[in-house]
């Protein structure tokens, strides 16, 4: 935000997530979700500008998105980036099976690996995948081969090769359910 300097780490909130205990989201009115939806197309959106834009007040809107960092709607502010471009060329999923109440630990574990972009636990023939973006596939079978299939827990992965990643658009922010 250029307005204001916030103290927030690039480390995301999970708030009570972590702990087994997830407080229900307060819904989302339809200035909350304009909020959300000018920060997913610019990040850098400074709150005067998300002010004027929503014709609330400043302090309307700091409050706003105080609460929504707080809650853990908002979880960090970031760009995104074309894996290609800045030299991660190969990207592949990585479905992994484990053994039973191992989750915890190889999920935390596999987020701590170079090149893991995202982990989804599953419920399928699969318990996790993983989606990588890595440089080459040498540094892709290394990272399969020694350091997810050594996580303990780790019973067997497959590895699925992507051509090419198509993005949608994401989420129609403004479609939100509003709670009423």
């Amino acid at each position: 935000m250029a307005t204001k300097q916030r103290k927030t780490s690039n480390a995301r909130r999970e708030p009570d997530r972590q702990a087994g205990r997830s407080a229900p989201p307060r819904p989302l009115d339809d200035t909350d979700r304009a909020i959300i939806a000018a920060l997913v197309d610019d990040a850098r959106t400074s709150v005067r500008t998300l002010a004027e834009r929503l014709h609330i007040s400043r302090a309307n809107a700091y409050a706003r998105l105080d609460r929504l960092l707080e809650q853990g709607a908002i979880t960090g502010f970031s760009a995104r980036i074309d894996p290609v471009r800045v030299g991660l060329g190969t990207t592949a999923y990585v479905s992994i099976n484990m053994e039973q109440n191992t989750w915890r630990a190889v999920s935390a574990e596999l987020q701590q690996l170079p090149f893991v972009d995202s982990v989804a636990l599953l419920a399928s023939e699969f318990d996790a995948l993983v989606l990588v973006h890595a440089p080459d596939n040498t540094t892709l079978r290394t990272l399969v081969l020694d350091r997810i299939q050594a996580i303990k827990g780790v019973t067997a992965t497959r590895t699925w090769l992507a051509f090419e990643e198509i993005r949608g658009p994401g989420p129609d922010w403004a479609a939100l359910p509003t709670g009423k």
